[in-house]
């Protein structure tokens, strides 16, 4: 009887939910007085948004939106959310964009366009540059506007005259792209944007130039329990986030919980494609705004906006538990996902990033394919990311937090960087094929069952005080700085180059550079090929310095295979299963290697999630491997 209630009990529930719930529509051919209905449609976004309460559904039909949206409302719980979503099997694109013409030619491939300011509204990107505190403008001004030819992006000058004789940059990938170019002037009344489109006639090809600060993004905070899902969205003015200032990416949540954003394509934002930050009330730019006050550096300010917002409510409670997963990033110059203090808790999963700071045009200290402060608790898993500057950054009061299963390569600075964290974190199952494969300023690591080819940099940070947590919470238990040291190094294939190998060198194939650090470290059953080195410290491990195992990644269309021919020194090797309990505690924080949810932790699964066999622990990311040369498609 009591199970029979139950169930009546939950399906009232459910048809109580379903009742009260509504979808809205829109429509390119709606109208904005219409009802919303799926036959009379709104005709933009933004109407629906105000209608929409918890438990709703926006469906949006294919076209192109040209409108900040800007939710007035939350859900209530992950039950009962406003989910925005792209109607199945229609394109429907969200641009901080809009299109241009009129554009009269200059001088050959040079055309110009004056454009009134009242066109921008409240926000003219041509009259705003790009700033904030670890910001690096390299001697000029970047503003936050940009111009697309067909979609691609244009490359901006600080002067007419680059733009009238552009040269090709032979620093980055697109060099012939870079001559494609643009500038601008702006007064009282107008704006003036001079492009070179070199044989392109802009007035019969798509020119585009953003308009808008973002794409999707509450402007206040607390606006929980929202669903973004199946857009294309691209092109919007985004200004520089770094982690003491309020961060707006094309698509950001503000300082609020439980957001999903998955299954989008997000695409050319001048900074940043999606921000988790934190809001403009706890600090905005702080450090640039104190540039006098030669008492106080970027590492103090940080620390103050940290405690301002413990005191805004930085809990699990108000703030983080986000999921992003499945979406497509790239063609950004600042990062593909990066947020401060608010991906606390949450999942980063199934996600292609790629084409990341590729112009090249300015440098600051906020820049790769993730880039987050603070993520305590949170889980970065199954992501591909690549061309980007750093992989995945990982910098402060990282505690609690897996990255495990991601592919990373073709990253130009280092796949993983953790930056003065004290711990507990975990890395494992994770193929790194980038030149530099990890570089840690933080203790209290565990890296578990990963290949790595790059090199292995580790070194300590006396001079910054950094915070540590209470268990699987925001609270703050002390700060001190990194000593070096107190990591674990389990199950690992180190992969190197014969020639470039060496026990003092700074960087190192394998881990030479763990010699001598103030905390004790772990090293133990790691694999070593080609001239990679084992720890002068390390006794249980297998070194094959002659070996190869030819290790080629092939990309065939939107799938990803990895070639490899390990030796019978592979398969000979069983190392230990890896739990909590050989993990034990990070030194710092005094917390134990564990779930999230506090449980003890397991390392039994490989990189596909395939068991491992107690009986028989390889090194390397991969269980079950066959004798004989192995291609794995693991994207």
């Amino acid at each position: 009887m009591k199970k029979l209630n139950l169930f009546f009990l939950i399906l009232g529930v459910f048809i109580t939910t379903s009742a009260f719930s509504h979808e809205y529509h829109v429509s390119k051919n709606g109208n904005d007085d219409n009802i919303g209905s799926a036959l009379k449609p709104f005709k933009t976004i933004s109407t629906a948004v105000k209608y929409a309460v918890a438990g709703d559904t926006i469906s949006v039909h294919a076209g192109t939106y040209r409108e900040w949206v800007n939710p007035l409302r939350g859900g209530e719980s992950n039950l009962k959310r406003i989910v925005y979503r792209a109607v199945p099997g229609d394109k429907v694109e969200i641009k901080g964009s809009e299109i241009t013409k009129g554009w009269k030619n200059a001088k050959g491939g040079v055309w110009k366009l004056i454009i009134p300011n009242s066109f921008f509204g409240d926000y003219n990107p041509y009259q705003d540059s790009i700033f904030g505190d670890w910001f690096n403008r390299m001697g000029r001004v970047h503003h936050t506007g940009e111009v697309f030819l067909d979609g691609k992006s244009l490359f901006e000058k600080e002067s007419l005259e680059k733009v009238l004789n552009p040269v090709a940059d032979g620093k980055i990938k697109d060099s012939a792209g870079a001559s494609y170019v643009w500038y601008c002037e702006s007064d009282e009344k107008n704006t003036t944007i001079w492009a070179n489109f070199q044989q392109a006639n802009p007035n019969k090809q798509l020119v585009e130039i953003s308009t808008r600060r973002t794409c999707i993004y509450p402007d206040k905070p607390g606006v929980n329990y929202i669903t973004i899902s199946g857009f294309y969205i691209s092109q919007a003015a985004t200004q520089w986030a770094p982690p003491t200032a309020e961060q707006v990416g094309m698509v950001a949540a503000h300082w609020n919980k439980g957001w999903i954003i998955e299954n989008n394509v997000i695409s050319d934002s001048k900074c940043s494609g999606i921000t988790l930050g934190k809001d403009r009330s706890t600090g905005h730019n702080v450090w640039s705004a104190d540039i006098g006050n030669i008492n106080n550096d970027g590492n103090i300010h940080y620390i103050e906006v940290t405690f301002r917002t413990l005191r805004n409510g930085w809990n699990k409670d108000q703030v983080g538990s986000h999921i992003i997963r499945n979406n497509k990033i790239f063609n950004c110059e600042q990062t593909g996902i990066c947020g401060s203090m608010g991906a606390a808790f949450s999942t980063i999963e199934n996600n292609h990033i790629y084409n990341i700071w590729t112009k090249r045009q300015f440098k600051g200290a906020e820049i790769g394919g993730i880039k987050f402060h603070a993520a305590i608790d949170a889980t970065i898993r199954n992501n591909r990311i690549h061309e980007s500057a750093i992989g995945i950054w990982l910098d402060w009061m990282t505690q609690g937090t897996r990255v495990s299963a991601n592919l990373l390569y073709n990253n130009d600075l280092e796949d993983i960087f953790l930056e003065v964290n004290h711990g507990p974190f975990i890395v494992d199952n994770n193929i790194l094929l980038s030149p530099m494969g990890i570089k840690t300023q933080s203790e209290g690591g565990a890296f578990l069952h990963n290949l790595i080819t790059g090199t292995i940099y580790m070194w300590p940070d006396p001079r910054r005080f950094t915070p540590y947590h209470l268990p699987h919470s925001t609270a703050i238990k002390g700060l001190t700085v990194i000593n070096s040291g107190d990591d674990r190094y389990y199950n690992n294939i180190f992969v190197g180059k014969a020639n470039l190998t060496g026990k003092n060198e700074k960087y190192t194939h394998g881990l030479a550079v763990y010699g001598n650090t103030k905390f004790p470290f772990w090293i133990s059953d790691n694999l070593y090929y080609n001239g990679a080195k084992p720890s002068e410290k390390e006794t249980a491990y297998r070194e094959v310095a002659d070996y190869n195992p030819e290790i080629q990644l092939v990309e065939e269309g939107s799938d990803v295979y990895l070639h490899f021919t390990f030796d019978e020194t592979f398969y000979k090797q069983s190392g230990k299963m890896i739990t909590t309990e050989i993990l034990g505690k990070a030194k710092i924080p005094n917390v134990f290697f564990e779930n999230p949810d506090g449980t003890s932790l397991k390392i039994d699964r490989d990189y596909f999630g395939t068991q491992r066999d107690e009986t028989n622990v390889n090194a390397g990311p991969f269980a079950g491997l066959k004798n004989g040369k192995t291609v794995l498609k693991v994207w």
